[in-house]
């Protein structure tokens, strides 16, 4: 998308980021209709990787669709079906035909307008893609998981039965759920409130990540935790297993207590390579 063009839709969604003036509805409605077709291109995302590695959010992205939620009405969707179903207007589900490239398997899945899907990801049923978010080449969502509003997942990623990855559509300016590259997410994994899992990582099944948790690396001797707001990063070839940590003093330690705590036990190599090679035969 040419500069100029997208500094122009820029102004004009956050013209309208505290409202929108009677009369202008039509104008707002046709430049979020133009966020909302540049978002399913892939041209415009909630979220970008700086050349430092650092993630941030483009606020007028998400401020944007955040615009289309308030100016959408309820109306029918995904008319019919035996059940009726209704949504904003303005996020119908979005078109995916076979020139897209994209295996949609039969059976109960959604993905919503405004978000990216590449070429060769794979939707196994059921499964959700919510409004803003990025799923790269290659990737698997596998059956009952969700890529959350305006998650970022990359290339050749498996989202495991039931990973559930949350969405963060505000604050505006807030990062939200990032899964990079070759990244390994088992069954049951739940990834909240922007957390950062680098390249390569893999979360064992029933992994849980959020802002208040405090990741230890046994490999390291270290622990990771959100600071301010500084997302909890998971470090790239990280493998993560649930773990507990025990309360050191009070009634807690008094009592035995020990809280869950993600840890790292060991970093990617060759023979973990080997065991999730599996997965490439599924794609």
């Amino acid at each position: 998308m040419p500069v100029a063009d997208a500094l122009g839709l820029r102004a004009a969604i956050e013209r309208w980021a505290g409202g929108v003036p009677e009369g202008q509805e039509a104008d707002a409605l046709a430049a979020f209709g133009e966020l909302k077709r540049l978002l399913n291109a892939g041209t415009v995302r909630a979220a970008e990787r700086d050349a430092d590695g650092r993630w941030h959010a483009n606020a007028w992205v998400k401020t944007g669709i955040l615009l289309g939620f308030r100016l959408g009405r309820i109306a029918p969707a995904a008319e019919g079906g035996p059940f009726p179903f209704y949504d904003k207007d303005t996020y119908p589900l979005r078109a995916i035909g076979p020139d897209d490239g994209v295996r949609l398997v039969p059976g109960g899945s959604a993905i919503r307008d405004g978000c990216y899907v590449a070429r060769g990801v794979v939707c196994m049923p059921p499964m959700y893609i919510n409004a803003g978010a990025y799923v790269d080449e290659g990737t698997m969502v596998d059956s009952h998981a969700l890529v959350g509003s305006c998650a970022q997942i990359g290339k050749r990623v498996h989202l495991s039965a039931g990973a559930q990855i949350g969405g963060v559509l505000e604050p505006a300016g807030a990062v939200p759920v990032v899964i990079e590259d070759d990244v390994l997410v088992g069954g049951n994994c739940g990834v909240y409130e922007g957390t950062i899992v680098r390249e390569r990582a893999v979360l064992a099944p029933g992994t849980l990540l959020t802002g208040g948790t405090v990741l230890v690396d046994l490999v390291h001797d270290r622990s990771y935790r959100r600071d301010g707001e500084r997302p909890l990063e998971i470090p790239a070839g990280a493998v993560v297993v649930p773990g507990t940590r025990p309360v050191r003093r009070g009634p807690g330690a008094a009592a035995g207590i020990s809280l869950y705590a993600p840890v790292i036990v060991k970093y990617r190599d060759e023979r973990t390579d080997a065991s999730v090679q599996l997965e490439e035969l599924l794609r």
